[in-house]
């Protein structure tokens, strides 16, 4: 999950209703972040939903265009590829120095730069006379989108009262879902209508209405303190968390998921367009619509948590993930389907469960934590969505399907790893002749990770 980082204010809220005891009104004083029933509280939810739709339609516009630009081009799949991995990489580059900026220029400052500069680079995107322009174009927006996913969380966690935090963080990414896939469908859509530079047009279209959007609506922040720019603790914070076996587990999971997801996502329309299948363009831009699957697959991943625990989950995500690529090996297109769900629905499962685990093994510089799982997740997906296109060009869906298994093999090797580490941790516990201690709930507490 993007990075999210902690603040407080003693402001009075204006207007703030009258309570019924001293104790209630000294409380009111004392807290005033946005609740439900407050009109700010709406604006700031429908804000960063806005905000989460601008990201991630932007982020993916090109994606539901390959085929349609590797025709225009004469681009391989892995060429076209670099249009889409290109702005994850630049994203990935930018997160750690956007959450900076955000902590001395304050969280709506860093949102409204990102979003608008992002699209005002969109809107130059159908101009691109060739690939290595637009993959130019796509590297420095994917940079100049990282302050929201780096900044989002910290304001809503910022601004929003504990109570309602966990229904605004997930409007916010309901709003990524819906921009993930509707950044897809808009652009596939209008490039099979009109080429694949108004695919990005329409994408642009949509974006920039959803930054105005964000713009009018964003309430201005009140808990928000600046704070100095620490170049050096934050080096040390960052070097502790690398130097961190559990957390590097956990980044390598994000980074193996997300490398599914983009061989996989990467190479879907070239393979629904041409043959067996042979589908229209538009009729292939829609299977995007399967992204629902991943929506309601990481909504139900916390109960899953809580019946089988995080690496049961894993396991459970890594098995649907790998199911999912054998089906998707099948010739008919109802196992490229299926096959595609249950891809979908474990990479969503194993998403949710590793990037929330990240903030309860960190133990100090959440924020920095975070930011280094999505550093991990993009970078994954940058590599993951190149080596799987070039694959998919030397043999067929075969390729790309065996790059994903290849990943998923390599994530079982790394929840195995770190179930036996649990199993000697635990060993550890039952073997201490003392009292629970400090030393031993803090080995508990890892060894469930």
């Amino acid at each position: 999950m993007p990075p999210a980082s902690t603040g407080a204010s003693a402001a009075t809220l204006p207007g703030a209703l009258p309570q019924s005891s001293p104790a209630a009104s000294a409380e009111s004083v004392a807290d005033t972040r946005l609740r439900p029933g407050d009109r700010s509280f709406r604006r700031a939810n429908l804000a960063l939903f806005a905000a989460g739709i601008a990201t991630f339609v932007l982020l993916y516009a090109t994606q539901g265009l390959l085929p349609l630009l590797s025709d225009d081009l004469n681009l391989t799949p892995g060429q076209a590829s670099w249009t889409a991995s290109a702005a994850t990489l630049g994203l990935a580059v930018a997160l750690l120095p956007a959450s900076a900026l955000s902590d001395r220029y304050g969280r709506t400052a860093v949102m409204t730069a990102s979003v608008l500069a992002a699209t005002a680079v969109a809107l130059l995107l159908p101009l691109a006379p060739d690939l290595t322009t637009l993959t130019v174009l796509r590297a420095v927006q994917g940079a100049a989108l990282a302050g929201l996913p780096a900044t989002a969380m910290a304001y809503l966690a910022e601004e929003i009262h504990p109570s309602a935090l966990a229904s605004a963080m997930g409007l916010y990414v309901a709003g990524n879902s819906i921009g993930g896939m509707g950044g897809r469908l808009v652009s596939g859509w209008a490039g099979a209508a009109w080429g694949w530079r108004w695919g990005l047009a329409a994408s642009a279209a949509v974006a920039l209405l959803a930054a105005l959007a964000f713009r009018l609506l964003i309430p201005a922040a009140r808990q928000f303190r600046r704070t100095p720019v620490d170049a050096r603790a934050l080096g040390r914070t960052v070097c502790a968390h690398l130097r961190d076996p559990l957390l590097l587990r956990l980044y390598a999971l994000g980074a193996l998921f997300m490398a599914v997801f983009g061989a996989v996502y990467n190479t879907v329309g070239y393979r629904l367009t041409s043959a067996p299948f042979g589908l229209p363009q538009s009729v292939a831009a829609s299977i995007f619509v399967v992204y629902l699957v991943g929506t309601v697959a990481s909504a139900n991943a916390g109960r899953l948590t809580g019946r089988l625990g995080r690496r049961g989950t894993l396991y459970v995500a890594i098995g649907t993930t790998a199911t999912g690529l054998l089906l998707s090996l099948g010739g008919s297109l109802l196992c490229a389907l299926l096959g595609l769900a249950l891809i979908t629905a474990g990479f969503f499962i194993g998403h949710a469960t590793a990037s929330s685990s990240v903030g309860r093994t960190a133990g100090h510089g959440r924020a920095q934590a975070s930011a280094l799982y999505l550093i991990a997740y993009y970078l994954g997906n940058s590599l993951g969505g190149t080596i799987g296109a070039d694959a998919y060009h030397a043999a067929g869906w075969s390729g790309a399907a065996a790059v994903g298994l290849a990943a998923m093999t390599l994530a079982a090797g790394v929840t195995l790893y770190a179930t036996r580490q649990a199993i000697r941790a635990r060993r550890k516990v039952f073997r201490a002749d003392f009292p629970p201690s400090r030393d031993v709930k803090e080995i508990k507490r890892r060894a469930d990770v």
